[in-house]
């Protein structure tokens, strides 16, 4: 990478951490300018990344195959990635280790706030490796890669043919006919029931984990990651459900009305079915409205999918960020199999760090539409996150957002600004000329942005908080997902869902990601907020017709809060780019314009949440 200029915030951020030290290319602290006790702590910090690196990198390519290539009743995969897991967690949570750091943080006041920072991460990652407890850690670890193999290696059937999660996507998207969209959205849950046993073993093996290390359970833990108690997190999901409460009433009251218009339905039910939405969580609703001189699916499918993956490229290029390394495009998934494969992939897009230095990659099935349009340069974001944060000023072991939020909120924002009129008009996806019903775009961005918000602060985090925190009992998993699903996003089943389903663990995070859902929620506000900053402070527009591409300006903004990684506080670093706390006001005010329109459509609509 070329040497980068950082500007204000980057720049006070890397004085105020580095004021002691300095660090060479591998981002470990030289010894010159340290004291004793400073260079006895980075010679231990410097052996310790190392062997991380080498461990985590073993570690992510056999997670890598693991999720590129499921074989049925092979478990070559599985038994590799397990070997690699249990080495890494050896490591990382060996007494020895967890001792050392405790008996280095007892001298913190002596030590450089970078070390602080560094060993603070190696005692969060012990907790969830201690080899206190070794048997307890590779239990957890041979049942992580069961449950994901489990999943990702479902066959789900439609009509008694194997169909791919991307099919029953796109029926539940498009179909018209109720009885079809029912038979989709049934066999997308098909895979719950078998998924049961495995997440209740995970929950007693991940509570046990970082119990042994003095964590109350497992969401406590994760939680912790934000310096936060999970009363605090969840008492902040509270507050983002609230403010945005108001217009997701709106959305659902417009929402039941016209899907049942659409669906010939003539007495509006007070919930929405499930198979009503076009979603199998209920999380995006998008795809209900269609804005006139618009269609993205029509003008992306002549351009193909490798266009989408080089276009989003194009994107972050043009606001001064680096190429993509070649590496990229030869050792990532881009794209679906093809039927003859003989073999399964996880067709769940993600971004991958392997090896937390040059390595990047993506798992996606790409195809030529607006969802993987915006997928793709979501996932990006992660990706060029990675490559700034991989930098001589940051140490390894500080590789990663300023918290788990900032990294899905960078995805999300790039997102958001690619599908923005300006900036479709620039890339001839749309006519400049085309006179669009503006509240109508911002009504769909409302269907997936504003109708997220309850499933991923309320449900999924408060059934997660439930599960691990408050052992909700087995025979209730299925009846609390519901309850949460009815209370949160006004959506109940389309029959009777006894505890003989799992439908909570047929969402992908609840087995492989777990606990930390809140993430999801805290990024779409982080992404408002920046894009507020940007749309008003650096491009000067409106923030609903901005153009980012080209700006060198927006550039080096995004690069200031990317480039320190987790050496960054995020709270300072919100309040210094955006120049509030964490809040949804500016997502809020984004979408004020539509109260009043669904406020009319609503007139003599009954509201029922």
């Amino acid at each position: 990478m070329k040497k980068l200029i950082f500007t204000g915030l980057t720049a006070a951020v890397l004085l105020s951490s580095c004021s002691s030290q300095k660090t060479d290319t591998a981002g470990t602290e030289q010894t010159t300018a340290l004291t004793e006790v400073q260079q006895e702590a980075q010679a231990f910090l410097d052996q310790y990344s190392k062997k991380y690196q080498e461990l985590y990198t073993n570690s992510a390519e056999a997670e890598w195959n693991s999720n590129t290539k499921i074989v049925e009743g092979d478990t070559t995969n599985a038994a590799a990635t397990r070997r690699a897991n249990e080495a890494f967690a050896a490591f990382t949570g060996s007494e020895e280790n967890i001792e050392m750091v405790r008996t280095m943080l007892e001298k913190k006041d002596q030590l450089t706030p970078l070390q602080v920072q560094q060993f603070e991460a190696i005692l969060f990652a012990a907790a969830n490796n201690p080899q206190i407890i070794p048997d307890v850690v590779k239990a957890r670890i041979k049942a992580e890669t069961e449950q994901t193999e489990k999943l990702y290696g479902f066959d789900y059937r439609l009509s008694g043919k194997s169909v791919s999660t991307n099919d029953i996507d796109n029926i539940l998207k498009s179909e018209k006919d109720v009885k079809k969209r029912l038979d989709a959205w049934n066999a997308s849950k098909e895979v719950g029931p078998g998924l049961r046993e495995g997440l209740l073993n995970l929950r007693e093996l991940r509570n046990k984990t970082v119990q042994s290390l003095g964590y109350d359970d497992y969401f406590t833990y994760q939680a912790s990651d934000y310096d936060m108690t999970r009363e605090e997190m969840m008492e902040l999901m509270q507050q983002i459900n609230e403010e945005l409460r108001p217009l997701y009433r709106e959305l659902h009251t417009y929402a039941r009305y016209e899907l049942a218009k659409k669906y010939g339905v003539k007495e509006v039910p007070d919930y929405l079915p499930a198979h009503w939405v076009p979603n199998r969580w209920g999380q995006d609703w998008s795809s209900m409205v269609e804005v006139e001189g618009i269609d993205l699916d029509a003008a992306l499918k002549p351009k193909g999918a490798e266009w989408q993956v080089k276009q989003a490229e194009r994107f972050y290029t043009s606001m001064g960020f680096p190429e993509l390394p070649q590496s990229f495009y030869t050792k990532s998934s881009l794209y679906p199999l093809p039927p003859n494969a003989g073999y399964k992939k996880n067709n769940h897009a993600s971004a991958w760090h392997m090896d937390l230095d040059k390595d990047v990659r993506c798992l996606m099935s790409v195809e030529p539409n607006a969802e993987w349009y915006e997928t793709t340069h979501h996932e990006l974001g992660h990706i060029y996150y990675y490559m700034t944060y991989t930098n001589p000023d940051v140490p390894l072991l500080l590789r990663g957002g300023a918290n788990r939020a900032y990294h899905e909120a960078v995805g999300s924002l790039l997102g958001l600004a690619a599908m923005q009129k300006p900036f479709l008009a620039e890339l001839d996806l749309i006519d400049e000329n085309v006179q669009t019903d503006e509240v109508q775009a911002l009504l769909k961005e409302a269907l997936n942005y504003v109708v997220f918000i309850p499933f991923s602060s309320g449900v999924m985090s408060e059934w997660e908080h439930d599960f691990y925190a408050k052992n909700l009992p087995a025979d209730q998993l299925n009846k609390r997902w519901w309850e949460l699903t009815k209370k949160y996003q006004g959506i109940v089943p389309p029959a009777d869902r006894g505890e003989n389903y799992l439908d909570a663990a047929t969402k992908t995070h609840i087995n492989d990601d777990a606990a930390q859902y809140y993430d999801y929620a805290m990024s779409y506000v982080i992404l408002f907020q920046l894009h507020d900053h940007i749309a008003k402070n650096i491009l000067k527009q409106d923030p609903h017709t901005t153009n980012y591409y080209g700006s060198k300006e927006v550039g080096n903004f995004l690069r200031d809060i990317m480039y320190p990684g987790a050496s960054a506080n995020w709270r300072q670093m919100l309040k210094e780019t955006t120049g509030e706390e964490l809040s949804a006001r500016a997502m809020v005010a984004y979408f004020q314009p539509l109260m009043e329109y669904l406020k009319e459509q609503n007139k003599g609509r009954k509201y029922t949440l």
